[in-house]
Order: C-alpha cells, then structure tokens, then sequence
C-alpha cells in the first residue's frame, strides 16, 4: 500500500502534458502552463469589468477594489519608499497572480506554482526588475560600483548574489508550495472526507497567501536596496 500510495504521488508530482502545439515539431504544453493562462485570463477579464463603469464617488464594488488596491499601495509603500508608485503595478499583479494561483487547488486546479519552471520565470522576471531598477536610479557605472561595496573584498559574494537571489526566490516559492501540496493529497488518501477539507483551509488557503505575502515582500525588499 505505501508502495502503491507513494507512485500515485509521484504521479500527480509530474507536469501533465495536456496538449502539444504542432510546431517547431511539437511542444508540449503542461497542465501548468494552461491553469497560468486561466488565471490570466480571470485576471484581465476581472479587471476589465470592476473597471470599466468607476466614478468619482466610490460605490459597491468599486469601494472594494479600491481599499484591494489601497492595501497592496500602502504594503509595497511601506517597504520601497518614495519611488514606490513605478513598481506598484508589477507587483500589484504578482500579488493577485499568486493569490490565485497558490490557492488553485481549491477549485480543483493543480497550483502552477507546484512547477519549479513557473516560479523560476517569476523569480527571473523580478531579478530583472530590480537590476533594470538599479541601472535606471544609479546609472550604468553606478550600478556596477555598486557590487564592490561595502568592501573591495566582497565583491565576487555580491556578484554570486545576483545568481543567488532568484534562485532563493523560486526554491522558495516552489517548496512551499509543493509541500502543502503533498501533503493535502496524503491527506486525502489515508483520511476520510471532510478533515482534509478542513485542513486545506490551512494548506491550500493560509499558507498559499502567506507564501504570496513572502515573495511579494522579498522582491519589494530587493527592489528598494536596488535603488538606493
């Protein structure tokens, strides 16, 4: 039986090729890239319609985006600064992406960040930022006079850190989640219905946000001694 329960786990662990695009001979496209294009699509559709009707007056539903949009500005505020408004929108949708999609499994949906090539193209997207950023506020040579302080010394450590950083984000990210992950479906095999329910408010729902809340913050965090 552990033997049978830990393939069946090992199963679900593997990306399903759900289709394959007829190009290029063939690429194949995986469960998690088509629950990221859902959660995409939920997103824009989404914003199109709280959107689209918005008065001066605020009412219904619109006082509910605005105090979403009020909370992520005052969190990523808090931790950037006065430059805060430029990175604002990235990582506004980074946090409403996660949001959903670390929470996927309560809908039926495999996370897209149980796949560590999802949370590596987040995590490179952000190093990318927060070196555009630091190119952009200190200038080219700046930036570089950058890795040899506070010491000379130190500089091969601040270059490595450059690599390291993205990495710790998406192992991070990916681990977290993976584990909640698993262990839902352990859950689910050897308990009976209705304590896992119970439990993924904590697995598939808390831990899902406090893992968005965790990278949100660290790329906030980057963002700022980036700029500074």
């Amino acid at each position: 039986m552990e033997h049978n329960l830990q393939e069946a786990l090992m199963e679900k662990l593997q990306p399903e090729v759900v289709f394959t695009l007829p190009i290029f001979g063939g690429i194949p496209v995986t469960s998690s890239v088509v629950v990221t294009w859902i959660i995409m699509f939920i997103l824009v559709f989404a914003s199109i319609l709280m959107t689209g009707s918005l008065k001066a007056i605020p009412t219904g539903k619109q006082n509910i985006i605005e105090a979403l949009v009020d909370g992520i500005n005052s969190f990523i505020k808090g931790i950037i600064g006065h430059e805060w408004k430029i990175f604002a929108p990235y990582l506004g949708t980074v946090a409403l992406f996660l949001s959903i999609a670390n929470i996927a499994a309560v809908f039926g949906f495999t996370p897209p960040t149980k796949d560590l090539n999802v949370t590596a193209a987040l995590s490179v997207m952000t190093i990318a930022l927060v070196v555009g950023a630091g190119v952009r506020f200190k200038g080219f040579k700046g930036w570089l006079k950058g890795f040899k302080e506070p010491l000379l010394l130190i500089m091969p450590m601040n270059i490595l850190e450059l690599f390291i950083r993205p990495l710790s984000l998406s192992m991070r990210l990916f681990g977290n989640v993976l584990g909640s992950y698993v262990i839902m479906e352990l859950l689910m095999e050897v308990i009976p219905l209705g304590i896992p329910a119970i439990l993924s408010l904590y697995f598939d729902i808390f831990d899902g946000l406090i893992q968005m809340i965790i990278f949100v913050f660290l790329s906030a965090l980057f963002i700022k001694e980036g700029i500074e």
